[in-house]
């Protein structure tokens, strides 16, 4: 995975302002050493321990807007302060790392950092934090709203009516179906098949024939 080293003032223009200070404090307190890579699917930022003498690592995918950027990094934070009192004696998800990610949201959200559209949606993840950002449909639904490049044509899932027919990125149509859980269940026009597809995914918006 092609990876970016920045020296730790250049970390300052992916993070929202006024957050900047207290993330190096963390950051040089446990001598983690952060990486921001490009853009990965499946996840958008990764925790690996200290061991044999290293450092802790965090990698934050490089794309994010700010907010969507330092919400990523607490939760991978959290995972470190997990281990830090707790080693691998506990779930990754468990209850003492959302402990831990709640504190750490508590913290940051006193200090006004926040647009309030995404300080009122982070309160649900104070009381129960999600596994994974995509459980977490409200919140991301609000961040991406920050995200400097929209695309052309593009809504996301969620806000396009049952029924509505849609283009994925791969050219693939498919009509939303009702949801199923926290993702819509939604049939592929020329297979026929149905695929669970989350709320959150950007899609074009395509006209009935």
């Amino acid at each position: 995975m092609p990876v970016t080293e920045h020296p730790m003032q250049a970390l300052a223009a992916y993070l929202p302002e006024g957050s900047f200070e207290q993330v190096v404090e963390y950051l040089h307190h446990y001598k983690v050493h952060l990486t921001v890579t490009k853009q990965r699917k499946s996840v958008l930022g990764d925790y690996r321990h200290a061991g044999m003498g290293r450092n802790h690592r965090i990698s934050i995918n490089g794309n994010l807007n700010k907010f969507e950027f330092l919400i990523t990094l607490l939760h991978e934070l959290a995972h470190l302060l997990t281990f830090e009192q707790y080693g691998n004696k506990v779930e990754s998800h468990g209850r003492e790392w959302k402990h831990l990610y709640s504190h750490l949201l508590v913290t940051f959200i006193q200090h006004k950092i926040f647009p309030a559209d995404i300080e009122k949606a982070l309160q649900a993840s104070v009381m129960n934090p999600a596994a994974t950002a995509n459980g977490e449909t409200a919140l991301l639904l609000v961040l991406r709203k920050y995200n400097p490049v929209q695309k052309e044509d593009h809504v996301h899932l969620a806000d396009l009516p049952e029924g509505a027919l849609f283009m994925m990125d791969n050219g693939k149509i498919f009509r939303k179906g009702p949801i199923r859980r926290k993702r819509f269940d939604c049939e592929e026009i020329k297979t026929g098949l149905h695929y669970s597809v989350s709320p959150v995914i950007e899609v074009k918006m395509m006209k009935e024939v």
